[in-house]
């Protein structure tokens, strides 16, 4: 990507004076197609994946402060602090600047509107968000190439905070290639009580595929690794979520949605990332509405939204002060 298109992003930040309150927004993804690998030799599963923004996002508030950084969320098991991927994002870029020690001077506020652990991405999108706002408190002028490289630590799904829309993710899924943009759909996105851990979803997955003798892998590999995918479109009648199936084994409320949603004209009806959300992507905001209703069962989260290309999301997601 250039320099020119990373600034475009916002994933290059101009050092200048703070202004002392800044507001931005973080926004979720979900997994439109999502096909997993073996293992690789760091633990991880090589990943191909197109990775979609979606127009549900938390508020991060940063306040100039006196002394060490602080992460406050009233939202109810949201760790704070040190805990939180917020604080451990700050103490990053504190250190890749060359200073010592905690990280200083911002306190930040997070008004949580993605649920957790569901697949959608919000903590480490609030993580990334945060990296530009406080580049702007401490003075730092990082390139796309140094947010990057920290925002891979994160998550996997870091460096697509930093790029946002329609997008291919190889490798760990941290290999980001802009796609062409999809055209607005609206999203339903349906959340059940009871959340499902990356750890489980890809234990699950591999004692799926041992059983059945599956080593792992996908076809057309080196074709996903090529740059020339830049720009590539996608057709939504291939797309699948390796995961799925075998998160949707041990909770059938998870396959009860998807088949709901599809059942109400969805394009896609799917789960996102390794769970527990579900969501379904709609050509018409009143079949999404009515989508909605069906899947408002007793406990569950549900949340309607709508696809963000990049040219929006770089005019709604910037510096507020």
């Amino acid at each position: 990507m250039s320099e020119a298109t990373a600034r475009r992003f916002g994933a290059e930040v101009s050092g200048e004076r703070a202004v002392g309150i800044v507001r931005l927004r973080a926004y979720a993804k979900v997994n439109l197609d999502l096909q997993v690998g073996a293992k690789r030799p760091d633990g991880f599963h090589d990943l191909r994946t197109i990775i979609q923004t979606i127009r549900l996002y938390d508020t991060l508030t940063l306040r100039a402060i006196s002394g060490p950084c602080q992460v406050r969320c009233s939202s109810a098991g949201v760790p704070q602090d040190r805990d939180n991927l917020v604080w451990g994002a700050m103490q990053k870029l504190w250190t890749a600047s060359g200073r010592r020690g905690d990280p200083m001077g911002v306190k930040v506020t997070i008004t949580k509107r993605i649920p957790v652990q569901a697949g959608l991405g919000g903590g480490t999108s609030d993580a990334v968000a945060v990296l530009r706002g406080v580049c702007r408190f401490w003075g730092l002028t990082f390139g796309h190439h140094e947010l990057d490289g920290i925002a891979s630590e994160l998550g996997a799904d870091g460096p697509f905070f930093l790029v946002g829309g329609t997008a291919l993710g190889i490798g760990r899924g941290d290999e980001i290639y802009p796609l062409a943009e999809l055209p607005r759909y609206w999203v339903v996105v349906a959340v059940p009580p009871r959340g499902v851990s990356t750890v489980e979803a890809y234990g699950w997955l591999e004692r799926d595929r041992d059983s059945t003798g599956g080593r792992g892998g996908f076809p057309g590999r080196q074709f996903w690794r090529s740059p020339q995918v830049i720009g590539s479109s996608i057709a939504l009648d291939g797309v699948d979520n390796e995961l799925e199936k075998p998160v949707a084994g041990r909770r059938p409320e998870i396959r009860r949605a998807v088949k709901k949603l599809a059942n109400s004209g969805a394009e896609i009806a799917a789960m996102t990332g390794s769970g527990s959300a579900v969501f379904g992507l709609f050509a018409q905001r009143a079949m999404a509405v009515e989508a909605a209703r069906g899947v408002s069962w007793d406990g569950w989260t549900v949340k309607i939204s709508e696809t963000m290309n990049r040219d929006r999301l770089a005019q709604e997601s910037g510096f507020r002060s």
